[in-house]
């Protein structure tokens, strides 16, 4: 319930009136109702008209609808309703279950039948949009009519690992730094070829040339694209650190400020979101795919610093006390050694596209192998910090910039705790990344996949339905990936046989 009468009468739940459906399941606290009055008295002084509900889809994509301010206000009290058929669909937009039989052929009667789910604004997340005129937004969990949360809710399930970590004493503490390319539009014009499961990608042309890892000069020419998302990634509160020109050409890079884990989740989804859709007004294209195919492009990557401080006096819990002779305290090679067991199947989650596993390669500042290194860029774990040092994390880089953050995220949770639990103690340090003779990152998202269904901790700690669901959803992925023909068997094959 609502925590005073003013904010009640203000949503339109106060007495004499019926109970919504967010009152009636209990699906806010004192905070959101206080948020959604704020958010009401935002669009009234500023004149907003529309605003943007969405939810974080099972690929990490934004999906949902713009309402009117009227209907906003609607849905701050019954939410608002979207097809069920968005969380059973790949990167294509395709259905990758029969919902129109029993169960919705996932054993979930409120899947048959392709019905609605609703959406539930979260108020916590509203914000006006700095590019949109008149224009806000909101993130929103989902639910099913009868008030249960979905399952496939990849936001829900991350709360609910920050849920069982606080049950610990912990919180966990994210740093993003986030590499994608933007190229200049060429060519506009759309055809009816162009459309599709999936549509043609925009014709683009670079924005800068060669590789010029730093250089000011490099980045200067763009500084219409560098002065447009500083303003409006700070206007939407975003703890935006650095916006840096990044190795490869048109490659440019974002860092942002350690915060708690579903904070950071959340940034990043509406991070992706707003770069597209600021370069796309000025003419540009902005892309987070790892290894876009063009010559001589560097790969991009996603890598995810990541600490857990203590919610008792604030303490972080991976730092080693003054004088140690290790850089980790205990817990911290255990939650690291825990990293280290399960990373073939947890690539799942860090790279969850087929483009993604083009990245690791040896001697080219991504992982090709699972070992860990004292600050070493070419290991797939880079301990950052040591003995006494307050901002001591460990750095995961095996991560694409396309993947899920919630998932990312919590498969960081599952694995490191697992290793708390277990007591597990990490192998020793490398200062060779590219020759140790250690495991290798899986070559593909098939070998990805068949680590992921072999390792039965994810099916311990996210639940054996949802490991089912996420192969069944990524081998879709595959399977149309395998029966397609490439242009590299065109090339190879189509003239000399």
């Amino acid at each position: 319930m609502p925590g005073s009468e003013p904010v009640l009468d203000l949503l339109g739940t106060g007495p004499g009136r019926a109970a919504g459906f967010i009152e009636r399941h209990g699906l806010w606290d004192d905070v959101r109702y206080a948020a959604a009055a704020q958010a009401q008295r935002i669009i009234d002084e500023r004149g907003i008209e529309l605003v943007r509900l969405s939810f974080p889809d099972q690929h990490g994509l934004l999906r949902g609808k713009t309402l009117t301010r009227e209907a906003f206000f609607s849905a701050l009290r019954g939410g608002t309703t979207a097809p069920s058929t968005l969380v059973v669909k790949d990167t294509a937009c395709k259905t990758i279950y029969s919902v129109f039989e029993a169960g919705g052929s996932i054993g979930i009667e409120q899947m048959e039948g392709a019905g609605d789910l609703l959406l539930i604004p979260d108020p916590t997340t509203f914000r006006v949009l700095p590019w949109a005129p008149r224009t806000a937004w909101a993130l929103c969990d989902i639910h099913f009519p009868d008030g249960r949360p979905v399952p496939f809710s990849t936001r829900r399930l991350l709360a609910d690992q920050v849920q069982g970590l606080a049950a610990r004493g912990y919180e966990l503490v994210v740093g993003l730094e986030v590499e994608f390319h933007v190229f200049r539009v060429s060519d506009d014009a759309l055809s009816h070829g162009d459309v599709g499961q999936p549509g043609t990608p925009p014709a683009v042309a670079p924005v800068s040339r060669g590789y010029q890892l730093l250089l000011e000069d490099q980045i200067d020419p763009l500084d219409e694209i560098v002065q447009a998302l500083r303003d409006g990634l700070v206007s939407l509160g975003l703890p935006l650190l650095s916006i840096e020109h990044e190795f490869g050409p048109s490659q440019l890079e974002l860092t942002f400020a350690p915060q708690s884990a579903l904070k950071a989740a959340d940034d990043m989804v509406l991070c992706r979101s707003a770069v597209k859709q600021i370069c796309r007004r000025l003419g540009y294209h902005a892309t987070f795919m790892c290894r876009p195919n063009f010559p001589d492009l560097a790969s991009s990557g996603w890598h995810l610093h990541q600490s857990l401080r203590a919610l008792d006096g604030g303490e972080n819990a991976f730092m080693a006390p003054v004088g140690s002779a290790e850089r980790l305290s205990p817990l911290a090679q255990s939650y690291l050694a825990g990293l280290l067991e399960h990373a073939r199947g947890a690539t799942v989650f860090s790279t969850p596209t087929i483009n993604g596993y083009k990245r690791y390669r040896p001697m080219s500042l991504a992982p090709d192998r699972i070992v860990w290194g004292e600050d070493n860029k070419g290991a797939m774990i880079r301990v950052v910090g040591g003995p006494g040092d307050r901002a001591t994390r460990l750095e995961n880089r095996s991560g694409e910039p396309a993947a899920n953050p919630y998932l990312y995220i919590a498969s960081q949770l599952v694995c490191g705790l697992d290793g708390v639990d277990r007591g597990l103690v990490p192998a020793a340090p490398t200062a060779q990344p590219y020759g140790a003779d250690a495991p290798r990152l899986p070559a593909s998202l098939m070998e990805a996949l068949d680590a992921f269904a072999a390792d039965p901790v994810f099916a311990e700690r996210l639940g054996q339905w949802f490991v089912d669901y996420v192969i069944a959803l990524k081998r879709f992925e595959v399977d149309r990936y395998l029966a397609a023909v490439t242009d590299w068997e065109q090339r190879e094959y189509f003239q000399i046989f």
